[in-house]
């Protein structure tokens, strides 16, 4: 039998997945048909403290933040034949690492990104280099006080060299795997002379980026 790396088309034996999860990633056929899905799982507000969901448990708990809608969303293009590949981007200390899954059409990078904003999301196959698509997230990314805080990107990791026990199926937070990625070789976007002379977002951006699918729920009353 051959290992899960060198198999092209991942199975549902392979995965570890039930007929009924594997049925649920199969019919998203298209990197389009992964993204709406995306889009259409709640975000997690990790209410009850850090998780890192395999992609079993998203789709058991129906919610997903950056990293774990990767992981699913790179899942689905192995069921479809494509290597899942991620990238890392990492981020100024002040900031949040964000993860994204990646795609090729005609020899152009494409990306699929979960996240609860509109500026980080999808990135259609037009990018000719990695660079060139880590970039595009560039502008858009930025902490609450306006500073631009994207700094690296990783190279394209494929996600077949890590067993799927550990990804796809595992029951509590993927640490491993996010080790893995957070370890992985990074590319400096831009210099230390161009980081000092970076403009904020204005006031105006900041709100229109405020705008959020899925708004966090309010605390419950305290009782008594």
């Amino acid at each position: 039998m051959r290992s899960a790396a060198a198999r092209r088309r991942a199975t549902a034996d392979v995965l570890g997945l039930s007929p009924g999860e594997f049925a649920a990633l199969r019919r998203l056929a298209t990197p389009g048909k992964i993204q709406a899905f995306l889009n259409a799982t709640p975000i997690n507000h990790e209410l009850d403290g850090e998780t890192i969901l395999s992609v079993r448990e998203v789709l058991r708990q129906r919610r997903a933040h950056c990293i774990e809608g990767a992981l699913l969303a790179a899942c689905a293009l192995w069921i479809q034949g494509e290597p899942p590949l991620v990238m890392h981007l990492d981020c100024d200390p002040c900031d949040y690492p964000h993860v994204i899954a990646l795609f090729r059409r005609q020899g152009a990078w494409g990306a699929l990104s979960k996240t609860n904003g509109a500026a980080l999301r999808y990135r259609d196959p037009i990018y000719r280099s990695l660079r060139e698509l880590a970039m595009s997230y560039f502008h858009e990314y930025f902490d609450k006080r306006g500073r631009k805080t994207l700094r690296s990107y990783s190279i394209a990791f494929d996600l077949r060299r890590i067993d799927p026990a550990l990804w796809v199926t595992h029951a509590d937070a993927c640490v491993e795997t996010h080790a893995r990625l957070a370890g992985l070789r990074h590319y400096v976007l831009i210099s230390k002379s161009q980081e000092r002379i970076l403009s904020r977002r204005d006031r105006f951006e900041r709100k229109a980026a405020a705008l959020l699918e899925y708004p966090r729920p309010p605390k419950p009353a305290p009782a008594g």
